[in-house]
């Protein structure tokens, strides 16, 4: 007489980027191949799996509580992603709530180890190493080696790229994905500390990324979010670097995608061949997500970067000359040591001038391993304050005027979610969760709300402001979402 094994069940708890989400569902896939019941309900979990982030000091406190939070539910608890790969056995010593401190390496085996978990066993965590002397130093050489690169998975190398399994297990149902183009970066800004420990850029095969873009449309999603640590890098290890701009329209072309979207592009390399593919592709969304920092010329430099702000507004320029209505958002740092009254003055001005659509800004801090931490010239934390609220409060201004110009504009607009009868969705220009959304709203227009579905792509034309917000009444319907899932 045969008996039932009893199911053994793990919550998947994802903090930090898109990046991560990615290296989650590669994990659930890997696990649901070993005999695991994966989830994201950590109350009903024999095993909770907490996927950190390890990016700066609030993504790391983050990744703590949810570790501490997760210890409360009675299950065990292990920890994997950056915060783990990064900080390794200190990490383990520090946080005796969890059972296991698994790095990247132990991804390729990760059932495994959650069986040893549930089975009382104790795993030594490893030693923190810089991973990028783990890969060649030539970008080309990369390919060939074998080094665990979370995402980039591949089941049988022998085979095809366009034939392999996708090892990927979606956690969620909605209308969006993340693609990840590449891992790992080369460069080398002065106050990061993601190389180190994601290591050096590499590249995914086009044809393993269009097959898996296949994949996820067959699952339900219409947007494909490109993502890396650097996407304007990708292709150079493949010995093309212009790979980017011949995969941005196979990809949009892929059978029911409806939106591609590129992320983290480095103004430095953003080649002009690049813009006009993203500003002039049916399918690709107009849509800058340009990696400024700062627009000091000083400071960029002591940040190991490169530009200003006239090059800044230049590049953007380059991009709504093709497409006026094109999409920007961007990210900067305040209180970088060396920073004086005058480069805030002139990040104030290029904030002004560039009409971005959304910022962030962050507050600089010393990160563990990082050039900026051993640097003189400290700005005092009051400062540094001062001057984030500063800039903070100009970035709200500017970009609830910038969603205020497109007043009366046609936007197209893929549903989100139709929660409580209340239409959500996002313009190109909004990508998901940090660019602010669009409520479809009734209007004399032909469209109909009760009928939109997450997924429908429909043009609307935009009637209200709410902050970055928009809201707009949809006129005609572009692409229905499959009503068969």
């Amino acid at each position: 007489m045969s008996v039932t094994p009893t199911p053994r069940r793990v919550a998947l708890l994802t903090l930090g980027c898109a990046r991560n989400e990615v290296d989650s569902e590669e994990l659930a896939a890997r696990l649901d191949a070993g005999g695991w019941q994966v989830s994201t309900d950590a109350d009903e979990a024999d095993v909770v799996l907490v996927n950190t982030c390890g990016f700066v000091e609030k993504a790391k406190q983050d990744s703590i509580e949810t570790l501490m939070a997760a210890s409360q539910t009675g299950a065990k608890v292990v920890a994997a992603g950056c915060m783990a790969e990064r900080y390794g056995k200190e990490l383990a010593e520090s946080l005796p709530e969890a059972q296991a401190v698994l790095g990247f390496d132990d991804y390729t085996d990760i059932a495994a180890r959650l069986d040893g978990v549930l089975a009382g066993e104790r795993f030594d965590s490893h030693t923190p190493r810089d991973r990028r002397e783990l890969l060649p130093l030539t970008p080309v050489q990369r390919q060939s080696a074998k080094v665990v690169v979370p995402g980039h998975a591949t089941v049988d190398e022998h085979t095809p790229a366009h034939l392999r399994q996708v090892l990927r297990r979606r956690l969620d149902s909605g209308p969006v994905a993340s693609l990840k183009l590449a891992s790992g970066c080369d460069r080398r800004c002065a106050f990061c500390a993601i190389p180190a420990f994601r290591g050096a850029f590499v590249s995914r095969d086009p044809q393993e990324l269009l097959a898996e873009a296949e994949w996820l449309a067959k699952t339900g999603v219409r947007e494909l979010v490109l993502v890396s640590e650097n996407s304007t890098s990708y292709g150079k290890d493949l010995g093309d670097p212009r790979a980017l701009e011949k995969l941005l329209p196979q990809l949009a072309a892929v059978d029911g995608i409806v939106r591609v979207r590129a992320s983290y592009l480095q103004p430095a390399e953003t080649r002009p061949g690049l813009v006009e593919t993203i500003a002039t592709t049916p399918g690709v969304a107009p849509y800058f997500d340009l990696s400024f920092q700062h627009s000091s010329e000083p400071v960029l430099r002591r940040m190991r970067r490169f530009g200003s702000t006239e090059k800044f507004l230049d590049l953007l320029a380059s991009a709504r000359a093709f497409d006026a209505t094109a999409g920007a958002r961007s990210n900067f740092i305040v209180g970088f040591p060396g920073e004086t009254k005058a480069d805030v003055d002139e990040l104030a001005r290029f904030l002004t001038e560039a009409r971005l659509d959304a910022i962030g800004i962050f507050d600089y801090s010393d990160e563990d391993g990082t050039e900026a931490a051993g640097m003189t010239g400290k700005v005092r934390k009051d400062a540094i304050k001062r001057r984030y609220d500063r800039i903070t409060a100009l970035s709200d201004e500017l970009c609830n005027q910038r969603a205020e110009e497109r007043l009366g504009s046609t936007v197209e607009v893929l549903v989100d979610t139709t929660t409580g009868g209340e239409i959500e969705g996002r313009a190109a220009h909004q990508a998901p969760e940090v660019d602010g959304s669009t409520t479809l709203v009734d209007g004399d227009s032909g469209v109909e709300l009760a009928v939109l579905r997450p997924g429908d792509l429909v043009r609307a034309r935009v009637t209200g402001t709410e902050g970055v917000d928009l809201v707009a009444v949809p006129f005609e319907m572009i692409s229905a979402a499959p009503r068969d899932r």
